[in-house]
């Protein structure tokens, strides 16, 4: 194993980190040594999760809604009093669901807008006084729709380029602490739940991996490995960047809809 991906002793805390793509990027930081921590909203969820993450050092695990700041800043504090300072910090709480705008509610609007980019600032913020100056890596998961129209994902469009810019503008104010901050957005990754949603048939599945230039759907560890590299040595210059990793998938694209 490369030194520049060895996080023994390092402490992540993954957002969102108890399914799909989150927790797969979870147990990538585990295998390689690092001290866990996950939170999510479902307590069972968060009880299996801890279960799969422990290894020499027990993973610790929250359960909490991102949209509760006060909860949120419980956690991060109980961490920091066990784990010390966090060395990466992944917020990937999020949700979606398919609607056309006209039958969009605005309770449906706002859950959404709340989970992701709410959630995404109170992730942050309650973080910032507990991240390791200089050295922390802050990771948002993002998703295409922030920058690329999607018909049925108003909601997320709105909500993910507000993480996008959450992730710019926090570069640069924590940038001169050292602090490196920068989103990932996955592209079409099978067996996930936001993918069942986008794609519920095998023939949306197969239009999906069509259209990804690499020629496939990708898989929760691409994801992760990415994560990998940004929370390493070798992005030591990498901050403020929106990284894609998608297959391609969104290069020079206009979307009416996923596949």
């Amino acid at each position: 194993m490369a030194d520049g991906f060895d996080f023994t002793g390092k402490t992540v805390m993954v957002f969102g980190g108890t399914s799909g793509i989150n927790l797969g990027i979870a147990k990538s930081f585990a295998r390689r040594g690092a001290k866990l921590a996950v939170a999510s909203r479902s307590q069972d969820k968060v009880d299996a999760a801890v279960a799969a993450l422990s290894g020499d050092t027990p993973a610790l695990g929250y359960s909490l809604d991102v949209r509760d700041y006060d909860a949120v800043k419980a956690a991060i504090d109980d961490f920091r009093k066990q784990r010390g300072t966090i060395d990466v910090l992944v917020s990937g709480a999020a949700g979606n669901f398919p609607v056309p705008a006209a039958m969009l509610s605005s309770n449906g609007f706002k859950a959404v807008t709340e989970i992701d980019t709410l959630g995404t600032f109170h992730v942050m913020r309650a973080a910032y006084e507990h991240l390791t100056k200089p050295g922390a890596s802050i990771i948002n998961i993002s998703a295409p729709q922030a920058f690329i129209a999607t018909a049925m994902q108003v909601h997320v469009c709105a909500a993910k380029a507000g993480v996008d810019m959450i992730t710019k503008t926090l570069a640069i104010e924590w940038g001169p602490e050292g602090v490196r901050v920068n989103s990932v957005s996955p592209g079409p990754i099978e067996g996930t739940e936001g993918m069942e949603r986008l794609a519920p048939t095998p023939e949306a599945k197969a239009r999906s991996a069509k259209a990804v230039p690499l020629g496939r759907m990708g898989t929760v560890d691409d994801v992760a490995d990415v994560c990998l590299f940004l929370a390493s040595p070798y992005a030591r210059y990498v901050s403020g960047v929106v990284l894609p990793a998608d297959g391609g998938w969104t290069a020079g694209r206009s979307l009416g809809g996923i596949g």
